[in-house]
Parts: C-alpha cells; structure tokens; sequence
C-alpha cells in the first residue's frame, strides 16, 4: 500500500494499516455458514451492539432467532469506535422539557444514566474480558466562556439529576490531562472506558450461546409484509419470520426507507499511535480518563487500555474521505493539543459510521410492525446496547421492555432521503467557528 506523504514529513509507522487498531490481533468470528432456516420467530437486521443485544434476549427466551448480516459480523462502527461510555443523552433536561414535558425529559435523561449502569451489568454477568473501566471523562473547554458554561452545566447536572461532575481550572488542568491548550473542564468520574471490539466478540460469543444463528454475507435485499409476519429475501435465499427487528444505525439504507430518512450517516475517524514510552503516557493521560472537548466538531481520546499508545479521533474534513487522507489529519490536530507527540508516528488510521438524528435523540419503536432502535447520535456502546436489550424484551412481549424513548416522534426532512448533502457545509462552518473561538481565546 502506498504511503501517503504530510507535507512536511511523513507521519506513518512503515507497516501501518487502515483497519481499526481494536482488531489486532483478533481472528475473524468463526460462524458456521449454514443454510438459511425456513422460518424463525425472529429475523435481526445488523449485527453490532444493537442486533445482538436484542439477540440474547430473544433467544433466551426461546424464540429462535436469526441474526442477518451483510458484512462479517463486528465489520461496522461496533469494533471501530474510541471505546469512550457515557450517559449518552446530548439534550439537556431543560431543552427536553421544552420538546416532550418536564416528565418525559427526566424519564429520558435517567435512560442515559440506566444504560451505562446496564452495560457494567451485562458485561460483568456474561464473563466479557474486554477491558472496561470506570476511569471518568475529562471534558475540556477549548475556550474560558465555554469553561464558564461547562461550570453552570456541571452545578445544574449535580443538583438536578445527580449525576457526578466536577470542574477542574485550567491551572490544575494537567492533573487530568497533559496539554495546556485547553481552558478546564469538566471531570465526569462515572463515565467509562471499554476496548470496543472485545466487546463485541463477548456478545457475539453470548449470542450464539444463547442459541441465535448469526450468519455473515448474508444482505437482506428485501422485507415483505405477509399475513402471519416477514418474508425476509437475502442473495443465500428468503426465510419467513414472525418478527423483524432492524439494527442497522450508522448503516441503514433504503432496504428501511423510512429509518433511512430519518438518520444522518456522519463518518467518524481514528487514529492509533506507534508503541510510546511509559513517561509520555503517563504525563499525558495522568488518570487514565477518557478525554473530549467542546468544539462543536468534537475531538475524542484517550490512552489504549495497555497505555501504550494514544488513540485520537474526530471529524477532520467537510465530506466524508479516506482514512489515508484523515489520518495525517488527525496527527496534527493531535500534535496541535499535545506538542510532545510532533514526531510520533501513525501506525492505524480508520473509520467508522455512527448515525445522528435530527433531534439529537437516539429512537426505537415500530414501524410497519417491524422493531428498530438506532439513531445514537455518537454515544452509542452503551445506549445501542441497552436499547437492543429492550427491543429484544419488546420482541418477547415483556413490559419491562418499556423505555423512555419509545415511540417518540421521528424528525426527518423535507426532501432528505438519507444522504447529507447538507453536512459537508455545516461541518466547514463549524469547524471554522471553532478555530476562530480559540484563536481569539489564545489572544487574549
């Protein structure tokens, strides 16, 4: 593979690769390709956090339980995420309140805090090896009015809903992380880290424990309404299911129109750093936190769970492009917070496709009397987790299935189809909003 030179030097490791850094050193699944079932009760759409999820708990409880998917499964955003857990809801309870009610809003809110409890639970239940950690999330401000606004958030967050948050001045700020760039910010001690793709091979493994069948190259070109359920039409043949669940977020394409209306595909870049010293990590990520920022085009990092090597991620260009191209990118967006990596090298760079709604809400609920939840808005290891936990209860008919985010209205718009044309011009501006907000913040 040709390496594509920066125009100052050339940031790459001789042997880097533009697969996600999570996957070395783990083997394919090893799923027996076997004949498509005549019918099942179940037929699940997409195999990630979400489609598997819903599979343990459907097959638990006895139905049997197809999991259809067009690549290998893990090939999407499931294995090639930074690994960060929040509480996952971007709205405030204030601006909640205004769309749905006081009571709608603090039952969704307290989704987000349920889903990263949940996910401790499950992971912890199930035996999955996949190196999850409550270190915290480390919030900087990239400028002092955003650290202003942070504080008045943090104070209201505590207060209002309980949720542990502190603030930390920019003169303490390398207690948490090890750059002067920043103004502050916020530490969320509950938040919490997890190697993504161990993750997913814990459920995959659960799943078929479970009893699913999960069958990889297997595109649903098709879904039919029929009189007792599905008719569910693939390349390898059709099968007849009582229901179908769709679990495609980041992914979904005109097979669910509807949902792909209704979704916004954003691509999200990573890169991995060559093996660092000990000192380097140590005087960077001081605590082991997860780390973001306040820029609207936000960035996301952290050490890797071996702290080893630092994991840089975010959105470098209006448009979507390769990660030959981000990666570099990244690198100097990287070197820019911290200095002392200008001559680190690059030894990953890749992508993944996470999916954002209109409301900036994550969804769930039926449409044409098939089961979905997607729409993560970025936030999606712990909320896609537990959402397709729920909708496989839904699937079983178990009232604790219930969650706040059930059949809320589903913004899309005017004349969208699914593809953003609108994205490239909004992330341009934003990011130059972002540049000039800390330039201005550096000059005074």
């Amino acid at each position: 593979m040709a390496l594509v030179q920066n125009p100052k030097r050339d940031v790459w490791t001789r042997d880097w690769k533009d697969s996600s850094y999570w996957l070395d050193g783990l083997a394919p699944p090893a799923l027996p390709q076997t004949a498509l079932p005549a019918r099942v009760d179940v037929v699940i759409v997409g195999s990630g956090y979400t489609g598997l999820n819903a599979a343990i708990e459907t097959a638990r409880g006895g139905r049997s339980t197809l999991v259809l998917e067009a690549e290998t499964p893990g090939w999407g955003c499931s294995t090639r995420n930074g690994g960060q857990i929040s509480t996952s809801i971007k709205p405030s309870l204030e601006k909640l309140a205004a769309r749905h009610g006081p009571d709608r809003a603090r039952a969704i809110r307290d989704e987000g805090k349920a889903a990263l409890a949940w996910i401790e639970e499950r992971i912890k239940a199930e035996n999955i090896a996949c190196d999850f950690r409550r270190a915290g999330r480390f919030h900087a401000a990239h400028t002092p009015a955003a650290y202003e606004t942070l504080a008045r958030e943090a104070e209201a967050l505590t207060r209002e809903e309980g949720i542990e948050a502190h603030m930390v001045p920019r003169d303490q700020q390398r207690r948490e992380l090890g750059t002067d760039v920043y103004h502050g910010g916020t530490v969320f001690a509950a938040h919490a880290s997890v190697n993504p793709a161990l993750y997913h091979h814990g459920l995959l493994r659960t799943a078929l424990d479970a009893g699913a069948q999960v069958l990889g190259q297997t595109p649903v070109t098709a879904i039919t309404r029929t009189a007792t359920g599905y008719d569910v039409q693939t390349p390898r043949g059709r099968v007849l299911a009582r229901d179908v669940a769709i679990a495609t977020n980041g992914y979904t394409t005109g097979l669910t129109s509807w949902q792909q209306r209704r979704v916004i595909p954003i691509g999200s870049y990573v890169i991995a750093t060559e093996p660092l010293p000990k000192g380097v990590i140590d005087r960077l990520f001081p605590t082991d936190r997860v780390a973001s920022d306040t820029c609207k085009v936000i960035y996301y990092y952290r050490a890797s769970p071996d702290r080893t090597r630092i994991l840089f991620g975010g959105r470098v260009s209006a448009g979507e492009t390769d990660p030959r191209i981000s990666g570099p990118r990244l690198h100097g967006d990287m070197c820019r917070i911290f200095p002392e990596l200008t001559d680190t090298r690059i030894s990953h760079s890749w992508m993944g496709t996470v999916a954002y709604t209109f409301d900036e809400l994550a969804h769930t609920g039926t449409h044409e009397g098939m089961h979905f939840a997607m729409g993560y808005c970025g936030s999606g290891v712990s909320m896609a987790s537990y959402l397709g936990m729920r909708m496989g209860q839904k699937m079983l008919g178990l009232a604790e299935g219930h969650t706040a985010f059930d059949d809320l209205p589903f913004p899309t718009r005017p004349f969208y189809t699914g593809r953003p044309w609108f994205l490239p011009a909004a992330v341009a501006w934003y990011r130059w909003n972002d540049t000039r907000q800390r330039d201005r913040a550096q000059a005074n």
